[in-house]
């Protein structure tokens, strides 16, 4: 779920990443980090905190080049700790390397436990470490051998930026799991980021998707970038972009992320009716998904929860304790509005439940009198594997409760989930997607 950017070939390339990571802060609160090139030496700044915090002045002052990768983490593999922030820097035969990466990879503990027999001492617990050993130790002559070497021993999802003194290479997973996009910026060079919302903050025109399985590679002194397909493109991607983690202004293989939000509202409303007065967006992660929900059924939509905007996103705390905390610091009802009415609220998923347990709490104790609970994704059944910290089988609560147990662990009136075939149609039929959490499919052996 983390975010990554490169940027290539502008003066003030540090700063360009810098305002990427912000744009891109939903996806990872834990660290962050840039990493930057001045043609001869690589420079990395990279500390647990938001990007606002890390990033002063100074930092961005002190990060030279014309090329720059950068990273938000939010920890899927690796512990909380500094060691395993990125951009993970080394310094081998062939001279400097910097790397970021999303994504996880399946064999993580397999390619790992085979280096440090060979030897290999690792500082950190992420599994971008890795990829850093697999090409220090590779003999083959060029950067880029090197690395296609080591994507032939890794498996799982991913996206990388990887960048020597000289050179950027931006790597896409042959399935896609997670969103890279490619832009222009207007004052000259390129960006890769994970989200397209980065781009309009740093004034970047929209290229296109880097497809599954390609590498770009940015080389100084070439305006134009270089394109290798490295594998069989075989597309899944992860439906949970579109539900969950994505910004609802970018756009991922051409398809707005708001718009099929509230494709998804509309389609719980025709699947899930209900006699209410009024829908109700758990925010912000329903918002979209409730627009379409009160269009198509005609039910009046009001912002009934009020959101402070001042307390990060609870789904990535990496507590239970911090989770239930802040929704009780971030969700605040607005009681005339919700007194005596039959209210549906709205939210993309359930996880573990206790959110909705306190959201539902909340609406009732504002004085609602009736509270349905519709969500716009099918049940949470299996964990993920590639990039998504959906906890263990024994976590989930879809994977051990029915709806009807889940209904009155939360105490609504009613509940009920989007189904697998209406999430699809919602998000199209021209492609593949990752739909392991609801239907269990690893598709990556």
């Amino acid at each position: 779920m983390c975010a990554i950017v490169g940027v290539f070939g502008n003066s003030d390339a540090s700063r360009v990443a810098y305002y990427a990571l912000f744009a891109m802060q939903h996806r990872g609160q834990e660290a962050t980090g840039i990493s930057t090139s001045d043609g001869k030496n690589i420079t990395t700044v990279k500390k647990r905190g938001l990007v606002t915090d890390v990033f002063d002045e100074q930092a961005l002052t002190k990060l030279k080049g014309h090329m720059a990768v950068g990273h938000n983490r939010y920890s899927t593999a690796g512990k909380a700790s500094t060691w395993d922030a990125q951009p993970v820097y080394a310094s081998y035969q062939l001279g400097e390397i910097s790397v970021v990466h999303n994504g996880n990879l399946i064999n993580k503990n397999e390619v790992r436990n085979s280096l440090i027999e060979q030897g290999a001492i690792f500082q950190s617990d992420m599994d971008t470490e890795n990829i850093i050993h697999l090409i220090a130790r590779s003999q083959k002559e060029r950067l880029k051998d090197r690395i296609i070497e080591a994507l032939d021993v890794i498996k799982g999802a991913y996206c990388l930026c990887i960048q020597s003194r000289t050179k950027m290479f931006a790597i896409r997973d042959r399935y896609g799991v997670r969103p890279f996009s490619l832009g222009r910026l207007e004052n000259g060079g390129y960006i890769v980021s994970s989200e397209t919302c980065a781009f309009d903050l740093v004034g970047a025109t929209f290229v296109r998707d880097i497809k599954p399985g390609e590498m770009l590679i940015f080389e100084k002194g070439c305006d134009e970038y270089k394109s290798i397909q490295l594998f069989e493109p075989d597309p899944h991607i992860c439906a949970f972009e579109y539900i969950y983690f994505a910004r609802p202004d970018s756009d991922i293989e051409g398809k707005n992320v708001y718009a099929v939000r509230k494709e998804m509202g509309r389609a719980l409303a025709r699947e899930q009716k209900v006699d209410a007065d009024l829908v109700i967006p758990v925010p912000d992660s329903g918002v979209s998904a409730a627009l379409g929900y009160a269009e198509e059924s005609g039910i009046p939509f009001e912002m009934g929860i009020v959101r402070n905007h001042y307390v990060g996103r609870t789904f990535i705390e990496p507590t239970q304790e911090r989770r239930d905390m802040k929704v009780k610091l971030k969700l605040l009802p607005i009681r005339a509005l919700l007194k005596g009415k039959k209210i549906v609220v709205i939210d993309d998923s359930i996880v573990r439940g206790t959110t909705a347990k306190r959201i539902i709490k909340i609406l009732k104790e504002a004085g609602a009198s009736e509270v349905h609970m519709r969500i716009a994704s099918p049940t949470i059944e299996h964990p993920c594997k590639y990039g998504i910290d959906t906890p263990s089988y024994k976590e989930l609560i879809s994977a051990n409760y029915s709806i009807e147990e889940i209904k009155d662990y939360v105490e609504a009136d009613s509940l009920d989930f989007l189904s697998i075939d209406a999430l699809k149609k919602s998000l199209g039929d021209d492609t593949k997607y990752s739909l392991v959490s609801f239907d269990g499919n690893y598709f990556i052996k």
